[in-house]
């Protein structure tokens, strides 16, 4: 038989795929990613479900710690918010899906790797572009997007073959992981409405605001109230407590890497406390040139993850620019939880630049005398002098 390996998440389209796959003579093997999305009894349920739709063996690949090292830390470090606004909670890790799929796929000598997108999104991007690039020897199989099916020939196709489940389709669509939840509706394909409170996964369970202390050691967070433990599980702690608040919740408008504006709703209470901590510990740990510089690198390094180009060697180099940018990003940051929201109160570090000893901002200086002052400040302002005085008639 030939040897196929299938992205299987268990809903319609894959269920589709693994089906149609096996009675057209494919040996499938049926991956699924945990980068933080599932329970254990949802593998379980996805995993029993998968034998139904013919596959030949499930297998479930724990890339949380992955997950983390080669994607999160770097957002983490780059304080990456596309638009100013979305942690890139789903595009970063089908990013790492991906990968474990394919490197899965070369392991059992696989000689066609599968998966349900459809040619209307981004993930289709996302998966052909690291399979050609990692594996150009295996033939990518995508049934959805190749038949152009509709959801509907899906179910008829599944029932004529003895699947009769539960296949319609949820109000709205739940996407969760390690780095945030995005939630798809009727509201998000239009331009005008906001999600109701009720799509959110976390609703509202503390009123009363909560005082959090997150400590990061060279820019990754190492303890959540002075328990200390690995970054990826003070995120899960962190997202535990922020939840409970109804924090982060946020509707992203972006560009498609097809080129349609695309519209989606997201909960990621630990992913935007972090990065607003960490920002505000940056802030104050290192040079304005350092600021500057990073958060360019750091647009074009979230860019160019959300548009499949991962493995581009430019990603490498960023990562090691804003790795060594973190250096002295250690400290304590507190928070403050509160409904809906959150403040940052303040930082404690031993790398915090504003040192009294060298003065304070609007009040005193101790580092130079005032004739210094004017001569610096004469110098600095030479060059517009210059330009005003010739170009006078302008």
């Amino acid at each position: 038989m030939k040897k196929l390996v299938i992205a299987y998440s268990g809903g319609l389209d894959t269920s589709y795929c693994a089906v149609s796959l096996s009675k057209a003579g494919y040996e499938v093997y049926a991956i699924s990613v945990n980068t933080g999305g599932f329970t254990e009894e949802e593998i379980n349920n996805i995993e029993s479900n998968a034998y139904k739709m013919g596959v030949s063996t499930y297998k479930n690949i724990d890339a949380v710690t992955s997950y983390y090292n080669k994607v999160i830390k770097y957002l983490i470090f780059g304080n990456v918010l596309k638009n100013n606004t979305y942690p890139l909670s789903v595009s970063a890790e089908r990013i790492i899906q991906v990968i474990e799929i394919v490197e899965y796929a070369k392991s059992i000598n696989a000689k066609y790797i599968a998966h349900g997108s459809t040619g209307a999104g981004n993930d289709q991007v996302r998966f052909d572009m690291i399979f050609q690039t990692l594996a150009p020897e295996i033939e990518i199989i995508t049934p959805i997007r190749d038949n152009k099916l509709s959801r509907q020939e899906e179910i008829d196709y599944l029932k004529a073959n003895g699947i009769d489940m539960s296949w319609e389709k949820a109000k709205y669509s739940v996407n969760k992981g390690l780095w945030g939840t995005s939630v798809g509706g009727e509201e998000t394909l239009t331009s005008e409405k906001p999600l109701p409170d009720s799509a959110y996964p976390s609703q509202l369970k503390h009123a009363e605001p909560e005082k959090v202390t997150l400590t990061f050691l060279k820019g990754e967070l190492v303890a959540v109230n002075g328990v200390e433990n690995n970054p990826e599980v003070n995120i899960e702690v962190l997202n535990s407590l922020a939840s409970a608040y109804a924090i982060g919740r946020d509707i992203h408008v972006g560009d498609t890497i097809v080129g349609i504006k695309g519209r989606v709703g997201f909960e990621a209470a630990a992913a935007l406390i972090i990065i607003k901590a960490h920002h505000l510990l940056e802030k104050h740990t290192l040079t304005k040139w350092q600021l500057q510089h990073k958060e360019y690198l750091a647009s074009f390094y979230g860019m160019h993850l959300h548009e499949g180009q991962y493995l581009d060697p430019v990603m490498r180099n960023i990562e090691a620019f804003l790795e060594s940018s973190q250096a002295t990003v250690s400290g304590d940051v507190k928070v403050t939880l509160k409904p809906y929201h959150f403040s940052l109160d303040g930082i404690s570090s031993n790398h915090d630049l504003m040192n009294a000893k060298f003065g304070s901002y609007g009040e005193e200086n101790k580092g130079w005398t005032a004739d210094e002052a004017k001569g610096f400040i004469k110098i600095l302002g030479n060059q517009n002098k210059i330009y005003h005085q010739v170009n006078s008639e302008l």
